[in-house]
């Protein structure tokens, strides 16, 4: 065993055989061992007794607008992190959009590196983006270290991400095919949006009917004929309407190889709770109803649905306007992932592993982060350490992302963050963030190494 710097003893420590009482022994930024409870320390490392605080693997986030540079004013690199870390996130990967310049050209994603490499107070990684007219740019794109490859099959809500045809949407798949590469994809189907009712106004219910689950179904159904003929890796983002679970899980079975994610907001708020003009709950797709929702945890349930991840969508409070279908659409919710899945996990009878399975180890694989999302020898040591029990209420002014609007303010939720670590070193303590930006910032092959001498449409859809 390498030279051993700290030991993290808990009695409740999330590894992939379950939850057990351990010492986790760390060297180098990694995880040296897992140790019995009472395993003697080894002499020269420094111990830290947890007690009954759970010790989590770091979260991994795959499914975050950053908007930095360009929209820096909703948020930025180091707002975002910020927030990330002190929720429990110590990895995120960012979308390509809706920063200006967009994450299109290998050109663009060097703007967005040297953005992100000062400001990233954890590990950070880049999707690119499929969008027409770039598909000589996908494998460079890939080359140069992306994870994968986002495209919309309707309207972004920008205009310097447009979605792609389903001529362009099977070129796309088939070239990024050609390269063992990942597609993940928005899917809601324009025509089924386009034939949907649409009347602005303060009700909730209205905005909701103009994004029918219909138009969810029909995407993704269309995406596995293209996986299934192309033999392409398909990802599915933030899936709201569980009515396509079916066939989902029908196409895996079959052999096609398509992956699904939901959001804490799916699976923690309903329509039936949104107050008239409450438009911080809009996002697209939807929150749905009630029925759904339970739906949607017996796909995590039953393996279909592979992780949960935060569409952290922010703006500026000004562009959430009471009508919504003039609203941005985006749910901030960084720092309050953990706590509002658990708070729900634990009331329908799930556990800690559960949770760690879902937005932890399954993002980390999604994105092929083969040193993250496990309590393991070999992984790098980032943790999270959650009070399972206690409680408290979402107070807006103690958020850090840089426009504090949040569907969850005013909610009691179970599960305080006590602290975050990176590499072995606590990054984040008591929901504040600590130091300077130490996050590296991370490609397919690997993480950039820090320097010598430094430390590590208007409906805006997502």
């Amino acid at each position: 065993m390498a030279e051993v710097e700290l030991v993290l003893r808990s009695t409740r420590v999330i590894t992939p055989e379950g939850e057990r009482p351990a010492s986790v022994a760390v060297a180098g930024g990694k995880i040296a061992a897992v140790l019995g409870y009472h395993a003697q320390v080894p002499a020269g490392a420094r111990t830290e007794d947890l007690g009954d605080d759970a010790l989590l693997p770091g979260l991994v986030d795959t499914h975050v607008h950053v908007n930095d540079p360009g929209r820096t004013e909703w948020e930025g690199f180091g707002t975002a992190t910020r927030a990330a870390a002190a929720g429990g996130i110590t990895t995120l990967v960012d979308m390509p959009l809706n920063s200006l310049p967009p994450t299109t050209t290998v050109g663009h994603l060097r703007v967005k590196q040297q953005v992100a490499r000062p400001q990233a107070h954890i590990d950070t990684g880049f999707w690119g983006g499929a969008v027409p007219g770039n598909l000589e740019d996908l494998r460079p794109l890939h080359d140069a270290g992306v994870f994968g490859f986002k495209c919309f099959l309707s309207p972004s809500g920008v205009e310097e991400f447009p979605e792609l045809d389903q001529e362009r949407l099977a070129a796309a798949m088939a070239e990024i095919a050609g390269f063992g590469g990942l597609l993940i994809v928005h899917a809601e189907d324009p025509r089924h949006l386009a034939e949907a009712p649409q009347r602005p106004g303060v009700k909730y219910a209205d905005f909701l009917a103009s994004r029918p689950r219909a138009a969810e179904n029909a995407a993704i159904a269309s995406l596995i004929e293209h996986a299934r003929r192309l033999d392409a890796r398909v990802h599915i983002l933030h899936l709201s309407s569980a009515e396509a679970l079916p066939a989902i899980a029908e196409a895996r079975r079959e052999g096609v190889r398509v992956s699904v994610e939901t959001c804490p907001h799916f699976l923690t708020l309903t329509a039936e709770e949104v107050p008239d003009g409450a438009t911080e709950f809009k996002c697209c797709p939807p929150i749905r109803e009630a029925g759904n929702q339970d739906a949607l945890w017996q796909g995590l349930a039953d393996g279909t649905i592979d992780c949960v991840v935060s569409d952290h969508s922010p703006c500026t409070a000004d562009l959430k306007v009471p009508d919504f279908a003039a609203a941005w659409g985006g749910i901030s919710s960084l720092q309050l992932g953990l706590p509002a899945v658990w708070t729900e996990a634990r009331r329908r009878g799930g556990t800690l592993p559960d949770v760690v399975r879902w937005m932890s180890s399954g993002p980390a694989r999604l994105a092929g982060l083969t040193d993250k999302g496990a309590i393991e020898p070999g992984r790098d040591a980032d943790f999270a350490v959650l009070a399972p029990e206690e409680t408290f209420t979402v107070d807006p002014a103690g958020l850090h992302h840089r426009n504090r609007v949040t569907a969850y303010a005013g909610r009691t939720l179970h599960g305080v963050v006590r602290s975050t670590w990176l590499r072995g070193v606590r990054i984040a303590e008591h929901g504040a963030p600590l130091g300077e930006p130490a996050g590296r910032l991370l490609t397919r092959t690997g993480p950039e190494r820090p320097a010598t001498g430094t430390r590590t449409d208007d409906e805006g859809q997502s």
